[in-house]
């Protein structure tokens, strides 16, 4: 009979290695990232499929704690005063831009459907404002405050929507597929979902390859970021430790699927350690706490150290399109997350307890939006329709008709080695 060997195990407390990860002693080759949430609140509620009658069809329930208070705004460890009150506007005009659109596809002046991301502002504002100049942004349908913050004005959304002629598209795309490659470092929406994170990537790669670390920042929904490219480009910026700044978009439902139905981890910034990446989880309605993470996160790419993937928790307060009156949430929790308006949150922070606006000067900023807005509803709305003579152009690229000159300048190109020299290097294979 054998004797049983008794079996020690060693505990190895991790060291946290240069870019602040833990990295085990006993194996070198093996990351772990903690989880930080800066959330001043915790989400208790599920929701659950129920069937209330055979014949009937399936619906949702919500139970849990829905009736506590909105928590306060976390202070900034960044952004000065006046740097709130921008972002604050750029809210604002987020809001009013999705209601005069959605007004004008009552209007039937809008061609197709419209994407709302309303009690998302904070997410796509904030998160943009973070990015420098040199840094590219990737928007998602619902991200059009960031479009705003990168320097689009409200008429080319409307006109985009409205298939007119000065659309950035010239009439050929009634949704929000634009972006501009050469003077705001925009990359076009991708419908597919995911698609647009290897891109990201990719470019990245191309501007280290001339010699810039610089930070590349696109958005998945918690319903895209099951898709399989999704998991391929956030591996593919880790393997590589490219700049990538991923904003998970946590919304609570995929159209119509609620995120009980989608994955099992608790959270989703949880996947970050499978990639070996930092994650952190923060409060998508408050925009201190989504400039902060968006902004370290920025600050790590332009140091070389690699992606981020930030998790902003919140809910989309309408449906997945204009055409969908999402019937299927049930309505404590949009109760809920009304007093959570990431608008209303943030006036109150700067009116209330900050004190940085006055109520008069937040009257004037509003009203400057509005005023401002009005005169771009009018000139996307006397913006002519394409000419069905112009219907051909811009499908196909013409020799001659325009140059793509490469972004960050002409990589250097390293000596080529002479043959002899390169035969003496190469090392010989025998086989028996």
């Amino acid at each position: 009979m054998k004797k049983k060997q008794s079996k020690s195990v060693a505990k190895v407390k991790p060291r946290a290695n240069s870019n602040g990860s833990k990295r085990s002693a006993s194996l070198p080759q093996q990351r772990t990232y903690e989880i930080p949430d800066h959330r001043l609140e915790k989400h208790e509620f599920i929701v659950r499929q129920v069937s209330k009658g055979k014949d009937e069809e399936c619906c949702y329930e919500v139970s849990g704690d829905l009736s506590a208070p909105a928590p306060p705004i976390r202070d900034s460890k960044y952004l000065s005063k006046q740097q709130c009150i921008e972002i604050y506007r750029w809210m604002v005009l987020n809001r009013r831009m999705e209601q005069a659109l959605e007004n004008l596809y009552k209007q039937g002046k809008v061609v197709g459907g419209v994407y709302f991301g309303l009690g998302q502002e904070a997410c796509s504002c904030a998160s943009a404002y973070a990015l420098h100049k040199d840094d590219w942004l990737a928007p998602m349908i619902r991200n059009q405050g960031a479009l705003l913050v990168r320097g689009f004005e409200p008429r080319d959304m409307m006109m985009q929507y409205m298939a007119k002629a000065d659309s950035p598209t010239k009439g050929r795309d009634g949704t929000s597929h634009f972006g501009d490659i050469y003077d705001r470092n925009v990359v076009s929406p991708i419908s597919m979902l995911g698609d647009l994170i290897p891109v990201m990537a990719g470019v990245a790669l191309g501007a280290r390859l001339q010699g810039k670390n610089i930070a590349v920042m696109t958005y998945i929904g918690d319903g895209g970021q099951s898709t399989g490219v999704t998991y391929e480009g956030i591996n593919l910026a880790a393997v590589q430790n490219l700049g990538l700044v991923l904003l998970i978009e946590s919304n609570l439902w995929a159209y119509s699927t609620p995120s009980e139905m989608q994955y099992c981890v608790k959270d989703l910034a949880e996947r970050a350690i499978g990639y070996g990446i930092p994650g952190v989880i923060i409060d998508g309605t408050d925009a201190c706490q989504v400039y902060d993470a968006a902004h370290e996160a920025a600050e790590r790419a332009h140091r070389g150290e690699g992606p981020t993937l930030i998790e902003a928790k919140m809910m989309r307060m309408k449906g997945h399109a204009i055409h969908d009156a999402a019937d299927y949430v049930p309505k404590p929790m949009f109760d809920y997350w009304r007093k959570r308006d990431p608008i209303a949150r943030f006036e109150n922070y700067l009116v209330k307890v900050k004190k940085w606006l006055s109520p008069q000067e937040h009257q004037k900023l509003i009203a400057d939006a509005e005023g401002y807005l009005e005169k771009e509803r009018e000139i996307a709305v006397n913006s002519p329709m394409p000419a069905p003579e112009t219907a051909e152009g811009g499908v196909y690229c013409d020799d001659g008709c325009h140059q793509i000159k490469p972004k960050y300048g002409m990589p250097k190109l390293r000596a080529l080695k002479s043959a002899a020299t390169q035969r003496k290097e190469e090392a010989a294979l025998h086989f028996k």
